[in-house]
């Protein structure tokens, strides 16, 4: 009964650990990845739609998932990050945050620079500055 109990809590671990691989793996396909409800051209909820406007107004290309589509990768993303909620933006592979920490850096200036450091130009760097 214990070498049972113990191949089964190897097998979980070993399953965990794929799991956790393959999020790797997808968050390192494009310089920034979002996991979202919907997709950009029909985003799902508000925080999704929030993110899916910032990347446009800086012009950003990304990679995107649609949680909705696939219980299990909603559910693994968030024990990835240890972050509950959705949308997850990834710059370079490295977790930034969700809807709340996008729109502060974005506020901020501080995406410019995320963006710069990932070699993406923001396209806000070229707007014309507004008319006062």
């Amino acid at each position: 009964m214990f070498a049972r109990r113990i191949f089964c809590q190897t097998a979980r671990f070993l399953a965990a650990e794929a799991k956790h691989k393959h999020i790797d793996e997808m968050v390192k396909k494009a310089k920034v990845v979002v996991f979202m409800k919907g997709n950009p051209k029909e985003p799902q909820c508000g925080f999704s739609n929030a993110v899916v406007q910032i990347m446009r107004m800086h012009g950003v290309p990304y990679e995107s998932y649609d949680v909705l589509q696939d219980e299990e990768l909603r559910q693994q993303i968030k024990q990835f990050t240890n972050w509950p909620t959705i949308p997850q933006v990834f710059i370079n592979g490295e977790f930034v945050g969700g809807c709340d920490i996008m729109l502060e850096m974005h506020k901020s200036g501080d995406l410019v620079e995320e963006l710069e450091k990932a070699g993406i130009r923001s396209a806000l760097l070229d707007a014309e500055p507004p008319n006062k």
